[in-house]
């Protein structure tokens, strides 16, 4: 998520014409990244949560695996949830207090934390059902005293996947 939003930002100052000073995307770290001078500092600011979200949507939608979309509706969430919990802290380093301070309407902001929080909450609650609940374990069939075949092994499985689908 931190990679995905931050690397956002640094393609709309690139896009927005503004020159990267410095930038730190290394892992474990508070990434960051400082344009001077910045003419569109709202393309900039704007990018980082947008293509925070775009980003791992579209890879989900491409690959396809559940998994990818755990991760996406994680992005979601999390970007929503950076934007609302910078405004409510203050901090005038943080992005929102930027948006701001350069002039993004108050509204857009929540829309994008209404939105953001909501649809990644649903998304991200969905996959968490998907991915972390087991399958069941293949058993004995009780009358014939064998593993049930492959195809009713699948049937099983199909069949936990649309019950699982249903309690979302």
């Amino acid at each position: 998520m931190a990679f995905t939003h931050e690397m956002g930002h640094i393609v709309g100052g690139w896009c927005g014409g503004a020159t990267l000073q410095t930038a730190n995307l290394l892992p474990w770290n508070l990434p960051y990244s400082i344009f001077d001078p910045d003419p569109r500092p709202l393309i900039t600011l704007w990018c980082g949560p947008l293509l925070g979200v775009v980003a791992p949507l579209g890879l989900a939608v491409g690959i396809r695996r559940e998994s990818t979309w755990f991760v996406a509706n994680f992005c979601v969430l999390a970007n929503g949830a950076y934007l609302a919990t910078a405004w409510f802290s203050g901090d005038r380093f943080l992005d929102t207090a930027k948006l701001l301070e350069h002039g993004a309407h108050p509204i857009t902001i929540g829309l994008y934390c209404v939105l953001t929080i909501g649809f990644g909450y649903t998304g991200f609650r969905r996959s968490c059902i998907r991915v972390l609940t087991p399958l069941p374990c293949e058993s004995v069939d009780a009358v014939s005293n064998r593993r049930p075949s492959r195809q009713r092994n699948g049937d099983q499985r199909s069949e936990m996947r649309r019950r699982r689908s249903r309690a979302d």
